[in-house]
Order: C-alpha cells, then sequence, then structure tokens
C-alpha cells in the first residue's frame, strides 16, 4: 500500500475530447523519420501504470508555499476585460491586463524508497495533474533499473491562466526567471521540508510539463542548461502567450522555432516533445502565432537542422494534452530521456 503523507491530492484530469466535436484538421503530420513518429488514433494504458506491491512503493507528500514569502513571484492576478486584435492577441496594456494578488502553490514530492543523498530529479509543472499517474509508473521503473531512483518535485503554479495569470507568468515567460525560483525558492524548500538534497549534474536533472508547464520547461533548459539537459513535453506552448510582450521576443514562445534555436548554438538539450492532431488552435494560420500542432512541427524541424537529440510524437485524433496519450508514452518518453543516466 502506498504511503501517502498529503492531506489530500488535488488530482485535477487532463484534458479530454469529444473528437466528434471537432472540426477537421487542416495541417498533415510530420514527415516520419527516425525522429519523428505518428501514433494513434487509438490509445491504452500502459502496463507500468499497474501498481505492483511487489516493488517498493515511493511515498508523495505534500506541502504549500505562499506568495508572501516569493521574492521572485510575489503574486498577481487576472483582469478579466482585455482587448484582443483581430488574430486573438492580447493588446491591452500591461496595467490593464492584471494587478497584485496573493495566491497558494501546492507542491507534491515522490519520493522512491531507493532514493539515495544527490538524487537525480525532475521537476513537473501543474503537479495536480500528473501526481497520481506517474506514481505507480515511477515505482515500477524504478525498481527494473529502467530508471533512476529519482526524486520527482511536482509543483502547482501561483494561479488562473493566460496572459495576465500567475500561471501565464511564470510558465509564458521566454526568460530565466522561473528557472530561478525553482533553483532558489522550490528545491530549497523541499530539502527544508523533506531532508532529500538533489544533484547539481544537469545530466541528472529533468524538467516536464504539458502546455504551457511545457514551454516554461524547455525554457528552464534554454536559459539554464547549465541546470537541466532533460526536458519531457506534451502539447507544448510555443506559440505568443508570454505577457507583457519582451522586445528580444516579441512572439513569445513562438520565437523558439522561428529565431532563438535556429540563430543560436546548438545547447546540450535533450527534448522528447508531443503534439495532438486536433491540439489548440489547429486551424489557426500562421500569422496568429498560435496554431499548436504548426509550431510544434517547426519546432521539430529546426531540432532537426541543428543536430539535437529530440523525440517527436505526433499523436492523430488526439486533443490538447490529452490524458489518453500522456498515459500511453510516458513509460517510454522517460525511458529514452533517462537511457544512458546511472541507474
Amino acid at each position: 500500500m502506498r504511503k501517502t503523507l498529503a492531506a489530500c491530492l488535488l488530482l485535477g484530469a487532463l484534458p479530454a475530447f469529444a473528437q466528434s466535436d471537432l472540426p477537421k484538421f487542416p495541417t498533415p503530420p510530420p514527415p516520419v523519420t527516425a525522429e519523428n513518429s505518428v501514433i494513434g488514433p487509438a490509445y491504452a494504458d500502459p502496463p507500468e501504470a499497474v501498481a505492483d506491491a511487489a516493488v517498493p512503493q515511493g511515498e508523495i507528500r505534500e506541502f504549500i508555499l505562499y506568495s508572501d514569502d516569493s521574492k521572485i513571484y510575489p503574486g498577481i492576478v487576472r483582469i478579466a476585460t482585455m482587448q484582443r486584435d483581430a488574430h486573438g492577441n492580447y493588446v491591452a496594456p500591461p496595467n490593464g491586463l492584471s494587478g497584485s494578488g496573493r495566491y497558494e502553490r501546492h507542491v507534491w514530492v515522490y519520493i522512491p524508497k531507493q532514493v539515495k543523498p544527490n538524487a537525480p530529479f525532475m521537476v513537473v509543472q501543474d503537479g495536480h495533474s500528473y501526481v497520481k499517474r506517474m506514481a505507480n509508473i515511477l515505482d515500477n521503473m524504478i525498481a527494473a533499473k529502467r530508471l533512476p531512483a529519482m526524486v520527482v518535485v511536482l509543483p502547482d503554479s501561483g494561479g488562473n491562466d493566460a496572459q495576465g495569470s500567475e500561471r501565464g507568468l511564470e510558465y509564458d515567460e521566454v526568460s530565466g526567471r522561473y528557472s530561478d525560483w525553482v533553483e532558489s525558492e522550490l528545491l530549497p524548500a523541499v530539502t527544508k521540508n523533506y531532508g532529500v538534497t538533489f544533484t547539481a549534474d544537469p545530466e541528472g536533472r529533468a524538467t516536464m510539463g504539458g502546455s504551457s508547464g511545457a514551454a516554461a520547461a524547455f525554457t528552464m533548459a534554454w536559459f539554464h542548461p547549465e541546470r537541466y539537459h532533460k526536458v519531457l513535453s506534451y502539447s507544448g506552448t510555443f506559440v505568443n502567450q508570454a505577457w507583457p510582450p519582451d522586445p528580444k521576443t516579441p512572439r513569445g514562445a513562438w520565437e523558439y522555432q522561428a529565431t532563438l534555436i535556429p540563430k543560436a548554438a546548438k545547447k546540450p538539450i535533450r527534448l522528447w516533445m508531443e503534439v495532438g492532431e486536433k491540439d489548440n488552435r489547429f486551424d489557426n494560420a500562421e500569422e496568429t502565432w498560435h496554431n499548436w500542432p504548426l509550431a510544434n512541427n517547426r519546432m521539430a524541424t529546426v531540432l532537426k537542422k541543428k543536430g539535437y537529440d529530440y523525440r517527436y510524437v505526433f499523436a492523430m485524433g488526439a486533443g490538447h494534452v490529452d490524458g489518453r496519450v500522456v498515459m500511453q508514452t510516458l513509460p517510454s518518453a522517460l525511458e529514452w530521456l533517462w537511457r544512458d543516466f546511472p541507474k
């Protein structure tokens, strides 16, 4: 029986979509290559997701971080009235989009039975969506030595979503700020509360998320590759979500495939990424900078051109951060990402 020390788990389900309600998809999947694959439209949960009482059971613990205690993210709240242009991009002035506000941030920590000091670890954004579904997979794969005995830290965002929100500020901003928060506030809090310590080796540090949480995961590694070499992305929001606009990256995370990756020297980042055929804004024109499948297709193209170690999965019939796809692919994605790290 798994030992759960959390008072409660906010186990929000990942989005599910009625495929009959979705319009026809206009953009084809990428060509199948050694790096790119097309899966679906049928999906099944993996055997690794089934609890096995014969393997060591990790612990799941929970604590709360408060905005009043954060020097980096003291808290903002989104204002409801926001102006948009013809493509749906926000054009309200920065002071008309959000104001200061407090939040509580829940953080879950998976600690394997086999944990050792200076442990490898993974940071998973939007933690409530993943904590329950990851636990059995981690128990079984760590026991089988398919993964290292890694700690998984699963913080929620500071709340709300999109431009003007605390979550949008943390996840969609194209800068090193969120990585700095993880390093200076989140990880020390985990160590203080539970006594676990983390490796400083970037090969033993990974980050993961879905949607804007995936953009945040990639941003953590992009701006601080000395901290993170491994990224796992579901339905990555590599689109124009950042607010307020930054002149250095005027189209937000869309700039990764458009300018940042093509113009920069190759970085030591390994990336596993997925997008759904019917993902967010799949029928938007390019000039909206808000088409998720198009952005992810182009991410794969530029990663290939620059020689990155990546895998890209295009999921037919799948929606945004489709829970069926997450469950089917998570074991193989984790194993590929950590394949050469000491077990």
